[in-house]
């Protein structure tokens, strides 16, 4: 990974738009969205899950491409050492103590060596990605905050990294949650949550977000609503903000954008959509006595972030 190559993570709790930000994003001169780049390793390289391309992951000529320079070849024994170098370091429960604490990745232990033979691997991706996309910036909306942790903690092996923060209203998180959704790639039943279980999440990840800003890791925070409503405006002030280049922004019409095909390795079905995508939501409203429930767990980011304590919280699946 080299300085003219920076990593824009995209973080926040799933549900809250940050698909449609790295669709859009990606969209953007010189960018590379890779997708959810923490599942690479159990959905691409072990399921063999179709790529935002359409194609199984195996069979994609990109991430091809991608494995043979990072690795000499995708194989299941390399994933299986991420995965259990993610099992002990990549945990949301670890994230106070690298918040507070910071996580010795320069140090001589076996948990420093871990972390950075874990973010070792990310790198090694990030590096190969630019190279054959031939790219200036890269994308990963792996969401998870103890992943952006890890990531800017091993200081040896490290991107640039710049986190990008989506936040939306908690109320139209946990009506999307608890909606039905199909998975396209196998048409099962994406997970639901209770609106109390999502509340809860939805605090942590963004507790998380805001501590790691503190931690002096460059963090960009977008409300989803925002993205939503003035999709242009808000794409000019965040590329800003990350110093990367908008361009005339071509793709985006009145209400909808022009989307093309990426090579996002995994995250939510609207990764596969491509042509005219409308800015628009399937509406479904959460019960009173749940909305009043995820208010009363929220309210303190709720407000924070720009949020009104009354609202009737409708929301997209």
């Amino acid at each position: 990974m080299t300085d003219t190559q920076p990593v824009i993570f995209v973080g926040g709790l799933g549900r809250s738009g940050t698909t449609l930000l790295e669709r859009l994003l990606g969209e953007l001169p010189g960018a590379v969205p890779l997708g959810e780049l923490v599942h690479l390793w159990a959905r691409g390289v072990h399921a063999d899950e179709p790529c935002g391309c359409g194609e199984p992951f195996s069979r994609c000529p990109f991430w091809g491409k991608v494995g043979g320079l990072a690795f000499g070849h995708w194989s299941a024994g390399e994933a299986d050492r991420v995965l259990r170098l993610r099992a002990r370091v990549d945990r949301t429960r670890r994230v106070p103590s690298l918040a507070l604490r910071g996580f010795p990745a320069s140090g001589s232990g076996r948990r420093a060596a871990e972390l950075r033979a874990y973010v070792s691997a990310y790198a090694a991706v990030y590096a190969a990605a630019a190279e054959v996309a031939d790219g200036r910036w890269l994308i990963d909306s792996s969401k998870h905050a103890s992943l952006a942790y890890c990531l800017a903690a091993a200081r040896e092996t490290r991107p640039r990294l710049r986190v990008v923060h989506v936040v939306r209203d908690p109320r139209a998180v946990a009506a999307s949650w608890r909606s039905d959704v199909t998975r396209p790639e196998d048409g099962r039943p994406m997970t639901r949550w209770a609106p109390g279980r999502t509340a809860v999440h939805w605090l942590a990840q963004n507790l998380a977000f805001e501590l790691l800003r503190r931690r002096g890791v460059p963090v960009v925070r977008v409300r989803y609503e925002d993205l939503l409503r003035r999709p242009a405006e808000t794409l000019r002030d965040l590329t800003a903000a990350l110093r990367v280049p908008s361009g005339a922004l071509p793709f985006l019409g009145d209400g909808e954008a022009l989307l093309g095909v990426a090579h996002t390795v995994s995250g939510n079905p609207m990764r596969f959509a491509v042509g005219r995508v409308p800015f628009s939501e399937r509406r479904v409203t959460l019960p009173l006595g749940r909305r009043l429930l995820v208010t009363a767990l929220t309210w303190p980011l709720l407000l924070r972030y720009g949020y009104r304590v009354a609202s009737r919280a409708e929301a997209g699946a």
